[in-house]
C-alpha cells in the first residue's frame, strides 16, 4: 500500500504525460504567436531569461537574454514577412527529473514575401532542442535552440527580415 507521501508509479507516470502535453502545447503556441503575430502568446512561452541558439544555418552567435527582448527582437523580423507558417511536429520529450525536460521536434517554417528580386518564399527544414523548466506558472522554454537541416526557396527574403 502507498502511503499518503509517497508517489505511486501510476502518479508518476501520470504526471510525466500531463507534464509531455504541457510541453507539447507550449511549442505549438510558439508557433501560433510567431505565426498569428501574437507577441503575447509567444512570451508566454519562455522563462524570464532565455539562451537562443539559431547559429546552425542562420550564423547567428548563441545569445543569452530577457525573454521580452527576444520577443522585441523577433516581432519585427516576422512582420516583415506577409506571412509565415511554423509546423511542429514529432515531439519527444525527455525528463531530466522534476523540473526540468528536453523536446526534441521537427520544424517546417514557411516564410512568405512578395517581391522583385526573386521567389516570394523560404522554408527552413530541422528540427528544435528546447530545454524546458517548470516554474510558478508552468513549463517554459529556458533554451531554444534550432538545426537547420536545409532550406528551399529565395534565402535573400530571410536575409532582408534580418536586418
Amino acid at each position: 500500500m502507498t502511503q499518503s507521501h509517497e508517489i505511486s508509479a501510476d502518479d508518476t507516470r501520470l504526471r510525466h504525460l500531463l507534464d509531455r502535453a504541457e510541453i507539447s502545447d507550449v511549442q505549438l503556441r510558439y508557433a501560433t504567436g510567431t505565426d498569428s503575430r501574437d507577441w503575447e502568446l509567444f512570451r508566454s512561452c519562455f522563462t524570464d531569461e532565455v539562451e537562443v541558439d539559431f547559429s546552425d544555418g542562420f550564423g547567428q552567435p548563441v545569445m543569452r537574454l530577457a525573454a521580452d527582448d527576444w520577443v522585441r527582437g523577433t516581432a519585427p523580423r516576422m512582420e516583415s514577412f506577409k506571412a509565415t507558417q511554423h509546423m511542429i511536429t514529432n515531439q519527444v520529450v525527455t525528463f531530466d527529473d522534476d523540473d526540468h525536460a528536453t523536446c526534441v521536434a521537427y520544424v517546417r517554417a514557411g516564410h512568405h514575401l512578395p517581391n522583385d528580386t526573386g521567389g516570394g518564399e523560404q522554408t527552413v527544414y530541422g528540427y528544435y532542442t528546447n530545454r524546458f523548466e517548470r516554474t510558478e506558472r508552468g513549463w517554459r522554454i529556458a533554451k531554444l535552440k534550432l538545426t537547420a537541416l536545409w532550406m528551399t526557396g529565395n534565402f535573400g527574403i530571410f536575409q532582408t527580415a534580418l536586418t
